[in-house]
């Protein structure tokens, strides 16, 4: 068995899909006899206070590193100011993030024979080859987003110099890592058309837990407190930015606001969250409930709560990544209402599957009609999220894709030998 530092810019007690995902990693690499360390940062997106009570941080490096136990392994955390609106402010703590986290690499007394990178920040890569070098040891990359054609292709970056070192930076990354898991094949192919050996390239999807995650009935303690149980609820739940697209959503909600019985939810944060509840209320918009981050351990209710989900990605994002929530509400056995590019991952994945239906992106009067079909033919879409949940249980299952990674960290041990 190898000794794994998963070097990682969010994880457990952070809520989000990442952070479970490493989190849950995490532990099965354990439980299969390897020796797991953790560097990443404490909590910015989004605080999940049942999460942090069972997983307390205590002072390490003072207030700039601080660690915690999680089932058993070691994790430090570096200092990261709470995710907002600024790029700027981002881009220096991702900065301090990678000057904190290297050196606790450097300086720690674990000693790894593998580090596993995750995605996004691009420049983790640079962390993760740094250290590796120090402990002469492979890194994997984890490519969870593609960078930096997120930025570019939401017009966020458009200095073509930096977009430039980014992509000789992209390059770099992928040439040092000893290993790319990359989540979707769409990924793949662009990482070859980079120029990367097809041997370097493991296509490894995301997972989600389906005891965690399994169905459970509508009407339960969620719907009760938000009054959902006798809507036909579309829900979204993530972060609210700007690569979710999520304007959409707020104008399909307004062509299908005097469709009494059809319910808006939207659950999560983000620096587009003010933004979406002020055009929301500039439209006097009654048909939609804006709530914070839910806790990990209800999502499961709230999934089940509604009838359908909602998945987005902005148009021409959409072969940069795929949401892993997608994973999280077909275990469910919820459909999902894909708004997405059509030959994207997330469509391919939801075409296969069948578990839902797809939508091109940034076409609200597409989107309503989808509800409102969905609406008009209830028992066929419940048909559409059983034939998602029994897709997850084949292909997607956490020990089913931790096995993978077990085999490819394995791999690379070995060739170091």
């Amino acid at each position: 068995m190898a000794r794994i530092l998963i070097l990682s810019l969010i994880f457990r007690p952070d809520n989000v899909s990442t952070a479970q995902i490493m989190g849950d990693l995490a532990v099965d690499l354990k439980k299969r006899g390897h020796d797991v360390f953790v560097i990443t940062t404490i909590p910015h997106f989004n605080e999940d206070v049942e999460a942090l009570a069972i997983q307390p941080l205590h002072a390490h490096w003072g207030k700039l590193l601080q660690k915690s136990n999680y089932h058993g392994m070691e994790v430090l955390h570096a200092w990261m100011p709470r995710k907002g609106k600024s790029k700027l402010l981002r881009i220096a703590a991702w900065l301090g993030f990678h000057a904190v986290s290297t050196l606790a690499g450097f300086f720690s007394q674990f000693q790894p024979d593998v580090i596993l990178s995750p995605s996004p920040p691009l420049t983790i890569g640079i962390s993760a080859w740094l250290v590796g070098m120090w402990h002469k040891c492979p890194f994997i990359y984890n490519v969870q987003e593609i960078y930096p054609d997120v930025a570019v292709n939401l017009g966020v970056l458009r200095n073509t110099f930096a977009i430039r070192c980014l992509q000789v930076l992209e390059i770099f990354v992928y040439n040092k890592a000893k290993a790319l898991a990359v989540i979707s094949k769409g990924m793949a192919n662009h990482i070859r058309a980079r120029g990367v050996p097809e041997n370097k390239i493991h296509v490894i999807p995301n997972f989600v837990d389906v005891e965690d995650f399994r169905p459970l009935p509508k009407v339960n303690a969620f719907s009760r407190r938000y009054g959902l149980h006798e809507k036909f609820v579309i829900s979204y739940a993530g972060n609210m930015g700007e690569p979710q697209g999520l304007g959409i959503l707020i104008e399909a909600a307004h062509l299908l606001r005097n469709e009494e019985e059809i319910h808006f939810l939207m659950m999560g944060d983000g620096s587009e969250r003010s933004l979406l509840i002020e055009k929301a209320q500039h439209l006097n918009l009654t048909n939609i409930t804006f709530l914070s981050y839910q806790p990990y351990s209800i999502m499961a209710e709230a999934y089940a709560a509604v009838d359908a989900s909602f998945v987005s990605q902005a148009p021409g994002t959409s072969n940069d990544g795929i949401p892993s929530k997608v994973y999280r509400i077909m275990a469910c056995a919820r459909p999902v209402i894909a708004c997405t590019d059509p030959d994207s991952d997330l469509a391919r994945l939801v075409a296969k599957t069948d578990g839902g239906v797809v939508v091109p992106s940034g076409n609200s009067p597409a989107l309503a009609n989808a509800i409102k079909q969905a609406f008009l033919h209830r028992e066929a879409w419940l048909e559409k999220g059983l034939k998602g949940r029994i897709a997850i249980l084949k292909e997607y299952s956490r020990s089913s894709i931790s096995e993978r990674y077990h085999k490819l960290i394995l791999e690379v041990q070995n060739q170091n030998t």
